[in-house]
């Protein structure tokens, strides 16, 4: 064996597999690599980031395949890969820590350690020579590696100091409400007041929440479609309409071939950086789901319907499972593979270019780097009227030059694929596809969506039934599963029982609870740890709240153990919810947009959940019928018969006729046979 191999190349990510040509002896997290460190008393250097990061791809090019650079690596460090969406764990750990010694982060995450895994130094992106305010990558390296040597001591103190910091910044959650001030926080007043603090930040031209660069925030939006209903405040209904509008129309969302980028870095969506992730498009499609349902805004269902196109052509393997994300590059350049120039549309739309070309601000100057990214200055009604042109004429001439272009395209060098498989985002997507059946009656979602969950429940399993494993690929499953990929993958199981009126969904969603309480919680706060029992390569077992850019485990178990305390009549579960958000108190009204599905949440324990049974003949019928009405914080049961089994169920039901039964708040309405009944006695609550 050489003097330095890299380890690499028998890992299954693709994040980690694209390093593992470099020079620099790359380790994955394993104890092979732990233990060296502590054998050869040597810091670990541990480098985080993901397929789809730019930056990661820039780094690796400038200083990771560089043969001075890797010597140094080589000889002063253990040097560990890691893919954050394969050990979110670790992320969340690391970030904290850089977090807290430069005040900001993001990827790659270039961080050092003790041999006993603790922080003691670490940042971002470094330049292979000193630029940007920043010190060089080999600078950095060389000024680690003496001061580890030479001052040992204030290294250990620092690393002991950063480790005390995460355990105590983890340590929320023990404070308990009094009567008065729950009663102050499950308020309608309190609700105001975080919709208000929510608007502090609105873009009210451009759509939206802050400045660039901006992010959908997908759950303040989901929020304010829920407190308009409530409330009638048409503030809430424009910010939220106004801001997938904006969105929809911008560069964010690709024009041609659907599905939507992270983020975009100016304030009008024009310009994303282009990676398209999973659980972004599934947040997404939810959020319009819900918005289609509330509206009947036809443009909502056919950007649903593209999104989901694209996913089904890139995106989802034969078997139902979602490839993780497609990179941002293509032959080395950001955003190549999306962008036109004028010429080429001239060339290839030819006689109906010039209308084209307007409709969808395509230039000679063009609109970015001397490029076009296809986006709506106007929508398409208005554009008609503009220009007095007949719209049936117009959308003849856009569809077909979108069809032109996207096979012009089609012949680009892609970008590059992650294709493993993650239990979490493909639940977050099972869902998606659950609301989309749910708002539009398309049968082919609920059928992908049923495929993907029988993909997951069978290719995830470990041994213990209930008990699931992260990631997979190529028929290979590993690392133990996190909270958020049991709390999305029961809220999937929910959303697909409420669609399909199976059981058994709604069982196994159950089942899978009782394996996150007796694996997963902390019994002082009720919280649940980001990790199970009993993981042993972790310094600290981390407790997660923050909506980010996916709703956090603990959020989304507040809403697992709340509905299924309703459905098996287990008053502990939504006792356990409910004091969840009294935990966290005024911070989910303080900061909505760091806690969105917490003020989803605190939003349906205000108004109360409306719990809905039909019983019947026709209940299929009337199912489908209500599941295209928005009606936020509900549960429904449907059945032929009634199974006493279930307590919202017992004792109800005729053999003559179908029942509509709605019960809230330990209060139970006449029954009804229709819907338009149904919702008169919902808005008179």
């Amino acid at each position: 064996m050489p003097e330095h191999t890299n380890h690499l190349i028998n890992e299954t990510s693709p994040y980690l597999l694209q390093h593992a040509h470099n020079p620099v002896e790359w380790y994955p997290w394993n104890n092979e690599a732990l233990q060296k460190a502590t054998r050869e008393n040597k810091p670990i250097l541990v480098s985080i980031g993901y397929s789809a990061c730019h930056w990661c791809h820039v780094m690796e090019k400038e200083s990771f395949e560089d043969e001075e650079t890797a010597a140094i690596m080589n000889a002063h460090f253990i040097n560990i890969k890691i893919d954050r969406e394969e050990r979110p764990d670790l992320d969340h750990i690391y970030m904290d820590a850089v977090q807290a010694m430069s005040g900001s982060g993001g990827w790659p995450l270039n961080v050092f350690l003790t041999p006993d895994r603790k922080p003691f130094y670490g940042g971002t992106y470094f330049p292979p020579r000193r630029a940007f305010n920043r010190s060089s990558w080999k600078e950095v390296l060389l000024g680690v590696s003496n001061a580890f040597k030479e001052r040992r001591n204030e290294i250990e103190e620092q690393a002991n100091n950063l480790t005390g910091h995460i355990f105590q910044s983890n340590s929320f959650g023990l404070r308990v409400m009094n009567d008065a001030a729950k009663n102050e926080l499950f308020s309608r007043e309190k609700l105001k007041e975080a919709f208000t603090n929510s608007m502090k930040t609105a873009d009210n031209v451009w759509g939206g929440f802050g400045n660039a660069p901006k992010f959908p925030q997908t759950f303040i939006i989901r929020f304010l479609l829920g407190y308009y209903w409530h409330t009638k405040d048409e503030t809430a209904l424009k910010q939220a309409l106004l801001s997938l509008d904006k969105m929809i129309e911008g560069g964010i969302y690709d024009q041609l071939g659907g599905g939507f980028a992270r983020y975009s870095t100016d304030t009008e969506w024009l310009a994303p950086h282009f990676e398209k992730m999973l659980y972004d498009n599934a947040l997404l499609i939810i959020v319009l789901s819900e918005a289609y349902q509330l509206t009947k805004i036809e443009r909502y269902k056919e950007v649903i319907e593209e999104t989901t196109n694209w996913l089904s052509r890139e995106m989802i393997n034969e078997t139902g499972g979602f490839y993780s994300a497609l990179d941002a590059d293509s032959e080395g350049e950001e955003g190549k593979f999306y962008v036109w120039s004028y010429d080429e549309v001239k060339k290839i739309l030819g006689e109906n270019s010039d209308i084209f070309c307007r409709y969808y601000d395509i230039t000679q100057k063009g609109n970015w780097e001397g490029k076009n990214i296809p986006r709506l200055k106007k929508k398409l009604e208005d554009f008609v009227e503009t220009n007095s042109m007949d719209p049936v004429y117009l959308k003849e001439i856009i569809n077909g030059g979108k069809k032109a272009l996207l096979k012009e395209r089609s012949k680009r060098i892609k970008p590059g694929l992650d294709d493993k498989i993650i239990l979490g985002w493909n639940a977050l997507m099972c869902t998606a596809y659950c609301k989309a059946y749910a708002a539009t009656g398309e049968i082919i979602y609920k059928t992908i969506a049923e495929k993907n969950m029988n993909f997951l429940l069978n290719n995830f399993s470990v041994n213990e039934p209930n008990e699931f494993y992260h990631t997979w690929k190529n028929g290979i499953a590993k690392y133990p599963a996190f909270l958020d990929d049991y709390a999305f993958l029961t809220d999937a199981l929910l959303h697909l029982y409420e669609i399909s009126a199976h059981t058994e969904w709604l069982v196994r969603a159950k089942d899978i609870v009782e394996f996150v309480i007796e694996n997963f919680s902390e019994d002082e706060s009720g919280f649940f740890f980001y990790t199970k029992n009993g993981q042993e390569d972790i310094i600290v077992r981390k407790k997660e709240v923050y909506d980010g850019a996916t709703p956090s485990g603990n959020s989304i178990m507040a809403y697992n153990l709340h509905r299924l305390g309703i459905f098996f009549d287990k008053p502990q579960w939504k006792a356990r919810a409910q004091n969840s958000v009294t935990a966290l108190g005024n911070a989910i009204v303080s900061y909505p947009s760091s806690f969105g599905m917490w003020t989803c949440f605190l939003q349906e324990l205000i108004y109360t959940t409306n719990e809905i049974v039909i019983l019947g003949e026709e209940f299929q019928k009337l199912l489908t019928q209500l599941l295209s009405v928005y009606i936020p914080g509900r549960i429904i049961m449907g059945a032929k018969d009634a199974d006493n089994y279930y307590p919202l169920m017992a004792g109800r039901g005729a053999k003559d006729a179908t029942h509509i039964y709605l019960c809230k708040d330990f209060s139970c309405r006449q029954p009804v046979d229709n819907i338009e009944a149904l919702l008169v006695q919902i808005e008179d609550e």
